[in-house]
């Protein structure tokens, strides 16, 4: 029994090949030497095998033990790599975090720096920006964003609110927010409002006072005042800076040009576009 002792004690072997051929050459060496009888080669035979079955097992939990393991942190990595990605902005670390009023910005961050909690007041987390209309453009309207920049309590809360107003028979002209998806309530007035998805598909509906439409992140979008009195739209934004893009960045040069574009923005719901690339149809409206 000694050598199958010493074999089991000894180095792991690498697999149950090695093992049985090591429980052989001792088998052999035993009854060449004529040592034993049948019969305890036999029962030597059996410990033998019976050990090799015991360290087998053993082996066998350890490796599922590790895989398992090997697999479950393999599962972590990705669960929470899936969730940080799934974020709008940065989570919030903290219960307030009001933005810095340092004008002179020394450090560049993906956000603003929070203020000094021991300064940050309640007069941080009020805001009039959105009590009056703005200046109204060529077009008849004005869009006012309140973001973080200019509302300090929104920092790190994934949000911004904004006011857009139109007089009658104006537009807001075709725009998009990189970074953010808009939800509109009407507050009054009646208007068309409308988005161009990837495909250049056009998705408009008539809007009352009360209602609510929502334009998701990114895509090129309108508003046209189709009532008898100014129309607002409060807009919400789920990220605290959600830009702002125009497919024209360069002013109409007259007031026949406002009203050419302002006809065939009107004219836009009814042109098939679903075949055209998005610079075919900012072609149609601006050229």
């Amino acid at each position: 029994m000694f050598f199958f002792k010493a074999m089991y004690l000894a180095k792991p072997a690498v697999n149950s090949k090695t093992v049985i051929t090591c429980i052989s050459c001792n088998l052999k060496t035993l009854i060449c030497k004529d040592l034993l009888h049948h019969s305890t080669v036999k029962k030597t035979l059996q410990n033998g095998i019976f050990t090799y079955l015991v360290y087998w097992q053993k082996l066998r939990i350890k490796m599922k033990m590790k895989s398992h393991s090997s697999f479950f942190f393999t599962f972590l990595i990705v669960a929470f790599s899936s969730i940080q990605i799934s974020l709008a902005d940065c989570d919030n670390l903290h219960d307030t975090c009001p933005t810095s009023p340092s004008k002179k910005q020394t450090t560049f961050i993906n956000g603003f720096s929070c203020n000094n909690p021991s300064n940050t007041l309640a007069h941080d987390f009020k805001t009039m920006e959105l009590s009056k209309a703005g200046s109204r453009d060529d077009f008849g309207s004005s869009i006012n964003i309140v973001s973080a920049s200019k509302f300090p309590g929104l920092n790190t809360l994934g949000i911004s609110i904004g006011r857009t107003d139109i007089e009658v028979d104006g537009i807001v002209n075709l725009h998009n927010h990189p970074r953010a998806s808009e939800m509109i309530f009407v507050k009054e007035g009646v208007l068309d409002a409308g988005f161009l998805d990837t495909q250049n598909k056009v998705f408009q509906k008539s809007l009352k006072e009360g209602d609510v439409f929502v334009i998701p992140k990114g895509l090129f979008h309108f508003f046209l005042n189709r009532g008898v009195e100014v129309a607002t739209v409060l807009s919400v934004y789920n990220s605290q800076n959600p830009g702002l893009g125009s497919l024209n960045a360069t002013p109409p040069s007259s007031s026949e040009s406002v009203e050419k574009i302002k006809r065939k923005l009107y004219e836009l719901e009814l042109d098939n576009v679903n075949d055209m690339s998005l610079d075919d149809v900012s072609e149609i409206i601006y050229s």
